[in-house]
């Protein structure tokens, strides 16, 4: 395990005694509740600007296809016609 640093933090009585139930029934001290808390909480927040971030470029995306599709819609018509004509021919 890399060099570990003590750190004091304060905690209100009621969140102290919850981790106290905690470190009892899973046989852990609150350093360890600590680090995985720690932990849980940097991995979530990863996980929630990685999902903001690709709804970001869902909708940057969806916009551009919008706009594709707009300024090629009046040339697939144009196709579809030529096609239709030549067929007919």
């Amino acid at each position: 395990m890399p060099a570990s640093k003590r750190i004091i933090i304060t905690v209100p009585e009621n969140l102290l005694a919850e981790m106290d139930n905690v470190t009892a029934i899973e046989s852990k001290n609150r350093s360890e509740i600590v680090r995985e808390a720690i932990r849980f909480y940097l991995r979530e927040r990863k996980r929630t600007l990685i999902v903001e971030q690709m709804k970001k470029g869902y909708i940057e995306m969806a916009e551009i296809n919008l706009h594709l599709a707009c300024e090629h819609f009046g040339v697939e018509d144009e196709a579809l016609v030529n096609c239709i004509e030549k067929l007919l021919e």
